[in-house]
């Protein structure tokens, strides 16, 4: 694998300008991100998402639909996904959509392995099928695929899938399900490229989600309630959500120029954003205008992993790609979201605004 030019890691407007893309997930967090991200690079979108997930939610927030078209459909029903990749033509699909969250992964373990394992399999058939444009195809899964040892040190791509609940082996299985895909369909250099992305520890402005610490802590900062944390101790490498997103793009523009770059990739942060959830905490206290008080939240809990990292240095050595964002910034951006949302201002405007600061950095010295 050859290393990258000088212009590799950047996100490439003249690349996506008028790009056909589809995005599966397109109305949850990362997906609405990435689709606001796509708009403003130019890309004609074309989201694929059975719902909003959230109430409230940045999709709706935002009017992230307003720019794009939405098709709505599951990716559990192979022929709805394959009847949008027939009609949306896509050149590069980037396949996001999931049920995204650990702990309802226990309460729905079956909808779980349905959508994350045989939804997998629905997009890409579908585009072995129907995807007779596609050249690039990115199936995003998660840094908890991995067979979690405790390691003090980074999961490289090579590592073993696995995954003690059912979310994480979930994910294990996607990668593995993409993986056959990619060596028994998607062989031929001139066909399609699949490649899979792992990330984690996302967190952002908008995030709505439901057991997850920022917008748990948002929600209470907003409403004055108490924060209860369940592992004040467990480490995590946070990172904002551009930053993996900009590693999904630069992956799939690589993919687009060669077929060497079909295979796993990691997008981790820097190694100093690994921070406890108690310090995070205690930053974000620091940040919000009003106190914010918590407490720890006994249990009993499901299981859940203490630390997990990722090790990016294929990504950083191959993409040319490095985090956008350090996680002070990243806590400062999303205060300064909800706060905007307090204000009651255009949070399309805030949210692409804080897209077209943060990109930039990629471009700097």
């Amino acid at each position: 694998m050859n290393r990258p030019g000088a212009a590799a890691g950047r996100v490439d407007p003249a690349f996506w300008r008028n790009r056909r893309v589809l995005l599966t997930g397109h109305t949850g967090f990362k997906g609405a991100w990435l689709a606001l991200w796509l708009q403003s690079l130019g890309a004609r979108v074309s989201g694929f998402s059975v719902d909003v997930a959230t109430e409230p939610s940045l999709y709706e927030l935002a009017n992230v639909g307003e720019g794009m078209e939405s098709i709505v459909g599951d990716v559990r029903d192979a022929d709805a996904i394959a009847a949008a990749v027939a009609s949306s033509a896509p050149e590069v699909v980037i396949h996001m959509a999931a049920q995204s969250l650990v702990r309802r992964s226990f309460v729905e373990p079956r909808e779980t392995y349905a959508t994350n394992v045989m939804g997998t399999v629905n997009v890409l058939d579908a585009v072995r099928l129907r995807g007779r444009d596609v050249r690039a195809l990115v199936s995003v899964t998660s840094d908890k695929c991995y067979e979690n040892r405790e390691w003090e040190w980074g999961y490289r791509e090579k590592e073993a899938m696995g995954g003690h609940d059912p979310y994480s082996s979930s994910k294990g299985c996607a990668e593995l399900v993409t993986s056959a895909y990619r060596r028994s369909f998607f062989s031929d250099p001139a066909g399609p490229r699949v490649a899979s992305a792992r990330a984690g520890n996302v967190i952002g402005g908008g995030d709505w989600g439901q057991d997850r610490l920022v917008p748990d802590i948002m929600r209470s900062a907003m409403t004055g309630e108490e924060v209860r944390v369940r592992n004040p101790a467990s480490i995590r490498p946070w990172q904002h959500v551009v930053n993996p997103l900009s590693g999904y793009l630069v992956l799939a523009q690589a993919l687009w120029a060669a077929p060497e770059h079909a295979c796993a990739w990691n997008f981790g942060p820097a190694e100093e954003d690994a921070r406890s959830v108690g310090w995070l905490l205690e930053r974000m206290s620091e940040l919000w205008p009003g106190a914010l008080r918590w407490s720890v939240n006994e249990g009993p809990h499901p299981h859940e992993a203490r630390y997990l990292k990722l090790d990016s240095s294929r990504a950083r050595a191959h993409l040319g790609w490095r985090p956008l964002v350090g996680l002070d910034e990243a806590l400062a951006s999303i205060v300064g979201w909800y706060r905007a949302l307090e204000e009651r201002q255009d949070m399309r405007a805030v949210t692409v605004g804080q897209i077209e600061i943060f990109k930039n950095a990629v471009l700097s010295p």
